[in-house]
């Protein structure tokens, strides 16, 4: 099976095509990737990923999306992108938590013990997701939710690496570490949990409100 995956979820974007073996196991061929300003061209790095790969766009059987948390604006340009290709060839999507992506990125650096996945939330707050990581594997040990700055930082003597794109901005023993597609590739290889496309939602833990608008003045008409 030969996947396409996407991580825009910071301000390093990538794209990888890999393929898995019958075991499930993701094997990477082409990754590209680009960092730095708002701009995005994702076509541009996907046919330069298929490129190297030496595969067709038809070639490709199942797309992987890194849904976030993260920017929002990049996440939701990847989901349009799968959106689009699944439109157009009709093949399986499926999402990818970026903040997994970080932990599975750390269990193979090494950093062991209690890790927390830190990403920018806006308004003095933060993502924050806790993981057990031992030299066999990783697993969640908290689930990812906002809490502000301050209540983060008192959990500091409970956790041994702080890690995400900004992570050093809140955390002096914090690691920077940006979520990749070759990751989201070897997360969703093996799965089979593929959804339409149009169902594919960012992270995004806020409660939505909406203010309702009041009603439109009338204006006195003259006599």
């Amino acid at each position: 099976m030969n996947l396409l995956a996407f991580e825009f979820s910071s301000t390093h974007r990538s794209v990888a095509v890999a393929t898995t073996d019958a075991a499930g196991i993701a094997r990477v061929l082409a990754t590209e990737s680009e960092s730095g300003g708002r701009a995005i061209s994702a076509l541009g790095m996907v046919e330069r990923a298929l490129r190297v790969a030496q595969i067709e766009r038809e070639g490709i059987d199942g797309l992987a999306v890194a849904l976030g948390p993260g920017s929002n604006m990049g996440v939701r340009i990847s989901i349009s992108l799968a959106q689009g290709w699944q439109l157009a060839l009709g093949t399986p999507v499926l999402g990818v938590s970026s903040a997994d992506c970080l932990a599975a990125q750390a269990h193979r650096a090494g950093w062991l013990g209690r890790v927390a996945v830190v990403v920018d939330a806006q308004r003095h707050e933060i993502y924050l997701g806790l993981y057990e990581i031992t030299a066999a594997d990783w697993r969640v040990a908290e689930p990812l939710r906002i809490v502000p700055v301050a209540e983060a930082a008192a959990l500091d003597s409970r956790v041994d690496h702080w890690i995400g794109p900004e992570a050093t901005r809140w955390f002096p023993r914090g690691r920077v570490l940006h979520a990749d597609a070759p990751t989201v590739a070897m997360l969703a290889a093996g799965r089979t949990d593929f959804i339409p496309a149009a169902q594919l939602e960012p992270v995004y833990l806020r409660a939505v409100e909406f203010v309702k608008a009041p009603p439109p003045r009338v204006l006195p008409t003259e006599p």
